[in-house]
């Protein structure tokens, strides 16, 4: 008639996890029982992933929590092992009482649960204030107060047991006792027992005496169905004869039944009973024979007047989901009386807050460990957790490592302080290199324009321009266009530019070695030399860059790990090889027509350019040489600013060293820029 103890072992695991209570002592008693006790509660408590330390001597336990299990033996015995020192050193009771018992919360099974009423009578019990306690679930009923209230042992048929109840309750004595030694005062039999402190009389019906109100209908309706129910089998014939059932009817007809066949068969039918009581609760029993109920979990609450109360402050719910099946309302506990936190922690140690994780401490209990610090891209984000835990790609950990915070989109947008330097750079170069594109068009039919291949100016005039302007693809969101040919128009314009300067070297020296009388190389002067330098130098970069696009071709792509806190939107360059491939091409044509420009710088000439180009080169490659280690070191928006710059210094460095010397002098010293001149250098 009382439900299993087993649901009792899933309340306290779920009573010690939904306190968070780690660091637990354990009293009981060492049987069997307390030892079946113990193995069963510690695998449950295992199997939900928290460390416990069940350790006895309570009275000498740092523990917060105890569990006590046991009969009434049990806790009369905890009592007695507090309440000894008292005995011995009467001096020393209040502060031993209050350093072994202030604290604790003690956990009780229903086993023991009763057990208060006994101990009020002997000890002080304010020691257990604050306790909770399972009990046996139990309900109203209708008209027991009343029945209970019209008691009165003067009534002939309550002698006996009423007269002694009366006297024990009211410590009064009948007239006709025959004891009276114990009592001082004469019983009137109108004494009320709703006047006697709970402790020693309950008004309500506690919940084993439910139990057994339970037990008494449960085997009315067993009788009412073996009653009812077709009992005797049908008389068979056989051979004239009339055969009954083996099974006779509990008046004694037929073939009686032996106690142990009575008792075997009512219990048949008491494990189909199924019925509600008067208190609208639902009796029934499993496929056990066990009764289908849960417990209540109270909070035992004193007062100085050694009553006390127990208030249902939960209950474990036979039916609930598993894990569920403990509910719990905290603002109805109270808890003992000199804890300074409620609900108190009971741990080896404090919790580990979230940005930490728990390490084990080496020879220490295995619930007791220290709270390390997660590493590096990782975070804790509840209390205690055993490992810290990886954002996901898109979210990174805040400067507490307790939380996964959303990264932000990153790309170089012309929006941006940045982005709008670099565009307007590009705007003002570009927009300088078509003034000295419209200087040279106008002055065109000067000297220092016709001088080393007016052809080859504009080219490289046009595609300094173009290089300025192809800075404005990296800048923006990327996508599939712009990446497909942003590094591919840069690779093939600045080789048409530095092949443009490479030409006009060549021309140089070759107008240098012309001049002699009967040079092979004159019929190879003028324009078709120069077309065919930018032409076959340009075209091999062409098809280096025909050659990527075509195997391994850049692409949008996102970049979650390279920066904490940013999702980098970049443009992958497909292959690696082939980008730097086009860069060191780029370079292999600086640094040839830097050196040819080098050798050239000292040749006779009024407009010699390749002094202007030895410097010019000399700055070209600088840029490119800083930029290889700088593009390498930065992630992001950095690295396509890094190459913005680059591709802006550069080409300023062409433009500046070549043309603004002869834009000088067409502006500001046009009498430098004569034939006369010329001819007068020349002789």
């Amino acid at each position: 008639m009382v439900a299993n103890e087993a649901l009792q072992y899933i309340g306290i695991v779920q009573l010690l996890l939904h306190f968070r209570w780690k660091w637990v002592g354990l009293f009981i008693k060492d049987d069997e029982s307390g030892e079946h006790f113990l193995q069963t509660l510690e695998p449950k408590l295992s199997k939900n992933g928290n460390l416990y330390s069940f350790h006895n001597k309570e009275s000498k336990s740092t523990a917060k929590v105890v569990v006590v299990y046991g009969e009434t033996a049990t806790i009369i015995r905890l009592a007695w092992i507090i309440w000894m020192p008292f005995v011995m050193a009467p001096v020393l009771e209040s502060h031993y009482l209050e350093k072994t018992s202030s604290g604790k919360v003690w956990i009780v099974t229903a086993q023991i649960d009763f057990v208060f009423n006994i101990l009020q009578k002997t000890f002080d019990i304010q020691m257990f204030h604050g306790a909770l306690s399972f009990t046996i679930q139990k309900n109203k009923i209708p008209g027991f107060q009343i029945f209970l209230q019209s008691i009165n042992p003067a009534l002939a048929n309550m002698n006996g047991f009423i007269k002694d109840f009366w006297e024990q309750v009211f410590h009064c004595a009948f007239l006709d006792s025959t004891d009276t030694t114990d009592f001082d005062e004469t019983c009137t039999g109108v004494e009320r027992v709703e006047s006697v402190p709970a402790p020693f009389f309950e008004m309500s019906m506690t919940g084993h005496s439910y139990s057994i109100y339970n037990a008494v209908y449960a085997l009315a309706h067993a009788l009412h169905m073996r009653n009812t129910s077709r009992t005797r089998h049908r008389a068979i014939k056989y051979g004239g004869q009339i055969e009954y059932s083996k099974f006779g009817d509990l008046e004694g007809n037929s073939a009686p039944l032996s106690m142990f066949s009575t008792v075997t068969l009512i219990h048949s039918f008491l494990q189909k009973v199924s019925f509600n009581n008067s208190a609208g609760d639902e009796i029934q029993f499993n496929e056990h024979g066990e009764l289908e109920a849960g417990f209540d979990v109270t909070n035992l609450i004193t007062f100085p007047n050694k009553s006390y109360t127990q208030v249902k402050v939960g209950k474990l719910d036979l039916q609930a989901p598993p894990g569920k099946e403990l509910t719990m309302d905290e603002d109805k506990i109270e808890w003992h009386k000199v804890l300074t936190q409620v609900p108190p922690i009971s741990l080896c140690n404090d919790f580990c807050l979230p940005g930490k994780s728990r390490k084990k401490k080496e020879g220490e209990k295995f619930c007791c460990y220290d709270c390390v610090p997660c590493p590096e891209g990782k975070i804790s984000n509840q209390e205690d957790m055993d490992y810290c835990i990886a954002c996901q790609e898109d979210h990174y950990p805040n400067k507490g490592q307790n939380q996964c915070i959303p990264k932000i989109m990153s790309f170089l947008s012309s929006q941006e302080n940045m982005g709008i330097i670099l565009v307007f750079l590009a705007l003002f170069f570009s927009l300088i290199t078509v003034l000295v594109l419209l200087i040279f068009l106008k002055y065109q039919d000067t000297p220092i324009v016709k001088a080393n291949n007016r052809s080859l100016t504009y080219i490289l005039l046009v595609s300094l321009l173009l290089c300025f302007l192809s800075s404005l693809l990296f800048i923006g969101h990327p996508n599939k266009v712009t990446c497909l040919f942003r590094q591919a128009a840069f690779g093939i314009i600045f080789s048409v530019a530095v092949s443009s300067v490479l030409a006009k070297t060549i021309i140089v020296v070759v107008a240098f070695m012309v001049s002699r009388p009967g040079n092979i190389f004159r019929n190879w002067m003028g324009k078709r030399l120069a077309h065919l330098i930018v032409f076959v130098c340009s075209l091999i970069q062409v098809i280096i860059c025909v050659i990527w696009l075509s195997t391994s071709p850049p692409f949008p792509d996102l970049d979650m790990k390279s920066l904490t806190g940013e999702i980098i939107i970049e443009c992958n360059e497909g292959s690696v090889v082939m980008f730097y491939c086009v860069l060191g091409y780029m370079g292999f044509l600086a640094t040839f027509s830097f050196t040819v420009a080098f050798l050239a710088r000292k040749l006779p000439d009024t407009f010699n350019e390749a002094k202007f180009i030895t410097f010019s080169m000399l700055v070209f490659c600088s840029v490119w040489l800083s930029f290889v280690p700088t593009y390498l070191s930065t992630r992001g928006k950095d690295m396509v600013a890094v190459e913005i710059f680059s591709i802006l210094g550069s080409s300023a460095g062409l433009l500046g060293c070549i043309f603004f010397p002869k834009c000088y002098i067409i502006i500001l010293r046009p009498d430098l820029n004569s034939r006369d001149l010329l001819k007068r250098n020349k002789n």
